[in-house]
């Protein structure tokens, strides 16, 4: 067990580790440390804990000190330069014609290198920029190109839900979203209203992701044949996940009815969630069940509406995106 404390350089960034160096740290204690961008200034948002060894990159680096009023000051005073940085870059941007929209400005703690954030389509050729804006702040300039998402968490703003975005108050990750989660859920397919401001699957859709999956493992499909707890035979009309009832479409005395049970008093095949999930099967009927997988999925291909291949799109970006742009390593 190593003793460290948690360190964060930005709002929901990432946590990283330092040696606290016999200092007792308590939560939003502010600190300076060294980094791979230089010495920087940072928060504390885990006090003084012990870690398992291998839960710790080596080599484990020690706060300098913990920050006094004139290093609190000189933060204040970079955060003004920024906005200056920021309105040069801006300019230059613009001179030189480049395609490629600048987010934000930022100074290491030392002023020995200014970040500058911006998104585009392509690969940008920034190199004159980079001598030009050398000459402007005498110091290592470095421009990042980061994605969407890194973009809408540098910026922040209102979800739908009219909350602050998750990614800006506490996300320090961006973890993997799917179409599959907005299905398991039963939301509206509609890339409009399960996309974030970013142009990406909301992130929220990962929060009861796991919750909805396990739920919905124990209910039969829209569609399917089931027999209920009276000996009635019907169709499957509608489920409720959160509430594990089944609308269930039943013929009483040659007349049609629907009638609402909990999933506890159906009798239905157990099913796989997809074919994809499958990966059983005998020798013997290795081949048929290749050929069912594949048909599967060619109907599925020919049925899929404008909408679903929108949302295809959207996954396909989303995969794209990989890791967050924000982070040194």
């Amino acid at each position: 067990m190593t003793s460290v404390i948690g360190v964060r350089f930005r709002t929901a960034g990432k946590i990283y580790y330092f040696g606290p160096k016999d200092i007792e740290f308590k939560r939003s204690d502010h600190v300076i440390v060294e980094t791979a961008r230089g010495v920087e200034f940072g928060t504390v948002v885990l006090p003084n804990m012990d870690v398992e060894d291998e839960k710790i990159t080596q080599p484990l680096k020690n706060v300098i000190r913990k920050a006094t009023p004139e290093d609190i000051d000189r933060e204040k005073r970079n955060r003004e330069k920024e906005k200056e940085a920021y309105k040069i870059c801006q300019e230059k941007i613009l001179k030189h014609g480049l395609e490629m929209k600048l987010i934000n400005a930022e100074y290491t703690f030392d002023n020995n290198k200014v970040l500058f954030y911006f998104t585009a389509d392509g690969r940008v050729d920034f190199r004159e920029l980079v001598k030009d804006l050398a000459g402007v702040f005498r110091t290592r300039i470095e421009l990042r190109q980061v994605g969407v998402r890194d973009e809408t968490k540098i910026l922040g703003g209102m979800g739908i839900c009219g909350r602050p975005l998750c990614c800006h108050i506490y996300l320090s990750d961006f973890a993997p979203v799917s179409i599959k989660m907005a299905k398991e859920q039963s939301l509206s397919l509609n890339p409009t209203k399960i996309s974030g401001i970013c142009g990406r699957l909301m992130c929220c859709l990962k929060n009861e992701s796991d919750v909805y999956e396990e739920l919905t493992r124990n209910l039969p499909r829209v569609g399917e044949q089931v027999t209920t707890s009276d000996g009635l035979k019907g169709e499957v009309r509608d489920v409720n996940v959160l509430k594990q009832t089944v609308r269930v479409i039943v013929e009483v005395d040659d007349e049609k009815e629907m009638k609402e049970y909990p999933v506890d008093e159906l009798k239905f095949k157990t099913r796989k969630r997809d074919w994809e999930d499958n990966e059983e099967g005998s020798p013997k009927g290795g081949r048929k069940d290749k050929k069912k997988k594949k048909d599967f999925k060619g109907n599925r291909n020919r049925e899929e509406s404008a909408e679903e291949k929108e949302l295809e799109e959207l996954e396909r970006l989303e995969k794209k995106d990989g890791k967050s742009k924000l982070d040194d390593d």
